[in-house]
């Protein structure tokens, strides 16, 4: 597929974009506790709350949730209501029926064990490619790169990239997010894109002078004044 991104031919460009944002994260990556973990049970959890849902909110949630369910057994076994109740907070009600059902779902057909293949993930209620991609990266420790709309700006900005309207079944922008991640600490690197586009390189109030990828980011400079 990078036959088909003459950006991504560019290794220097690829290299240097690598290197400033593993120097951006040294400082910059935020502290959230599913980020302390390597739990798959954990990650699954908060990959499912996490779902078009700010991270922040989730917090204090995820931490209730796995209180009152700490094994994936707890929370196949719990009333689908029970788990509405605690999630209400975070919207998106169809939420805890499709996590139960996972759950029950790991249960029968995984011997309690959430899955560690993407292939298998994908036909899980509720589980979609990054979602299945981020507790792959963060749960197994895999080479999964991921891509949301923080990561579908950073790359389409600086690279100069054009991806289509909806940016989760970008074929070109999926490619181009597993072109560009190193080889090791995936994990680490899809979060440092998730919280360089959620705190520098923003949908508005753009901060490009202060930004480390400045001298090579392809964003036209005109645009870049006239949303900073």
């Amino acid at each position: 597929m990078n036959q088909e991104i003459p950006q991504l031919q560019n290794l220097p460009k690829i290299r240097y974009f690598q290197r400033k944002l593993k120097a951006w994260a040294t400082q910059n990556l935020r502290d959230f506790p599913w980020r302390r973990t390597t739990n798959p049970y954990s990650i699954f959890v908060a990959e499912f709350l996490l779902q078009k849902t700010d991270a922040a909110t989730v917090a204090p949630i995820y931490e209730a949730f796995l209180a009152c369910y700490p094994t994936l057994e707890t929370v196949a076994a719990a009333p689908i209501g029970d788990v509405e109740t605690l999630l209400q907070p975070l919207g998106l009600f169809f939420r805890a029926e499709r996590l139960c059902q996972a759950a029950r779902e790991i249960l029968e057909k995984d011997g309690g064990k959430i899955p560690n293949t993407q292939k298998r993930l994908l036909e899980l209620p509720g589980i979609g490619k990054y979602t299945a991609r981020s507790i792959l990266a963060h749960g197994f420790l895999r080479p999964a790169a991921v891509l949301d709309t923080n990561v579908a700006r950073i790359l389409e900005r600086f690279f100069g990239i054009q991806g289509d309207r909806v940016k989760s079944r970008c074929k070109v922008l999926w490619s181009a997010a597993d072109i560009v991640a190193p080889k090791r600490n995936v994990g680490r690197w899809n979060l440092t894109l998730l919280d360089f586009g959620a705190l520098v390189c923003t949908a508005r109030n753009l901060c490009c002078s202060d930004c480390p990828l400045r001298s090579q980011c392809c964003f036209p400079a005109t645009i870049r004044r006239s949303r900073a």
